[in-house]
């Protein structure tokens, strides 16, 4: 179908079509991606034998994503989207056998390999949310793209319900410890890949390329580089990914040392303690996690009908309201539960307005370059911040690690007249 030939009623089903195959993707890439990445740290300890190496796991998967940002986006600024997406899927499966490998020969550098591929392929899946906005109208840009977002939900709460499957299947056929889910992620992986490879025609970057400038959906506007306010919504993707990951990541420890303290002076035993820990742990990320995504497409229309820069703003104040619970009432187990929750609605507003902004502020030709940049520098930052986190709240408690975040959250808020311009 040619420029000349595609209506705006073409468009728009082209792009309804589009968005549901890039969810059912992140649907099969949630999956693949939570049934394994939960793993990562048990295989650590395992096969190198110290509890102290084990988070060089979650570093891996953070580096990988960071390093396959901006070739991904490359490969789909000359190639097209779907080249990109299933060329990430393909990192991800051979990270998976990878993975595998070094759990059975027991080989620790080279399980940190494959788990830094896995990684790389979950830059592929991040960058499915912007494939959704390449033939999306711009009022409903952030709609879309939060769509897509909301899609992985579903692969994010189901991917680690499946480790306890998993592992019983891999003990009956013989697998090495703490591998069994990854059969799993083999054929999520194979499945998102046939899917894309399959299904995502035309594909929606390179048919956008062929749009004339006139008509509703390509209007002149749209062409015209705003670099300053790009640069702003990479900075607020940034900064705002950095506070929700700094904190979560330690929210974990520091419910720990409160749950501790508590079975201390309850006189509990150890193992109640512990199982307490786990279900305090899980029920907590799952309220933050929903957060997170649950509420995307409400977040999306917000930014598509108040606008981009106010709803990030609008997620700069969730996030100071869950910092402030973090500051004065973090010591408490509801306390904590408001303060995660508020984190992820807080994540969610900003990144996907931030994510819809960087797209409408740049011109076509290059948009695919400054959305790899935001995805890899949003990975680093969180692999900085979360290091940073971990010495924060050893000397200065849980208060003064939200004392800390919320000075980016002030420069974010203090910058945001560039996203205008």
């Amino acid at each position: 179908m040619t420029a000349a030939t595609l209506t705006e009623l073409d468009r728009s089903r082209i792009q309804r079509r589009t968005v549901g195959i890039l969810s059912l993707g992140q649907v099969l890439g949630g999956i693949a991606f939570g049934a394994t990445v939960s793993l990562g740290a048990l295989l650590a300890a395992d096969i190198s034998g110290s509890d102290a190496l084990s988070g060089l796991a979650t570093a891996s998967v953070t580096l990988g994503a960071a390093l396959a940002a901006i070739p991904l986006a490359r490969l789909a600024g000359l190639r097209g989207r779907r080249l990109a997406l299933t060329a990430g899927n393909l990192l991800a499966l051979v990270g998976i056998v990878v993975v595998i490998g070094a759990a059975a020969i027991r080989v620790f550098p080279l399980l940190l390999v494959g788990i830094i591929m896995i990684g790389m392929g979950n830059a592929g899946n991040l960058q499915s949310r912007f494939a959704a906005t390449d033939l999306a109208q711009p009022q409903h840009r952030g709609r879309d793209l939060s769509v897509v977002v909301w899609a992985t939900t579903i692969g994010g709460v189901a991917g680690p319900l499946l480790l306890g499957p998993g592992e019983q299947l891999g003990r009956a056929i013989g697998m090495p410890p703490h591998t069994g889910s990854y059969l799993f992620s083999l054929v999520a992986q194979i499945a998102a890949f046939a899917l894309y490879l399959i299904a995502l025609r035309p594909d929606p970057l390179l048919t956008s390329r062929t749009l004339p400038e006139t008509g509703s959906f390509a209007a002149g506007v749209e062409r015209v580089d705003r670099p300053v306010a790009a640069r702003y919504a990479i900075f607020a993707i940034a900064g705002s990914h950095v506070t929700m990951a700094s904190v979560m990541a330690m929210t974990p420890v520091h419910l720990s040392h409160m749950a501790m303290a508590g079975g201390a002076m309850g006189g509990m035993d150890g193992m109640s303690m512990e199982l307490d820990v786990t279900v305090l742990v899980g029920v907590t990320i799952a309220m933050h996690v929903a957060g997170m995504y649950g509420l995307s497409p409400v977040f999306g229309i917000l930014a598509d009908r108040w606008g981009r820069l106010r709803t990030v703003l609008l997620g700069q104040a969730l996030l100071v309201a869950s910092l402030c619970f973090a500051m004065l009432v973090g010591e408490t187990t509801w306390g904590v539960m408001v303060a995660l929750i508020l984190l992820g609605l807080g994540w969610s507003a900003a990144t996907v307005a931030g994510a819809a902004l960087l797209t409408e502020a740049s011109a076509p030709a290059l948009r695919t370059r400054r959305q790899g940049r935001s995805d890899s520098l949003m990975s680093l930052s969180a692999a900085g911040g979360a290091v940073l986190a971990g010495v924060i709240l050893q000397s200065f408690s849980y208060a003064g690690l939200a004392i800390a975040a919320l000075v980016v959250v002030a420069a974010i808020v203090v910058l945001s007249p560039f996203g205008k311009r």
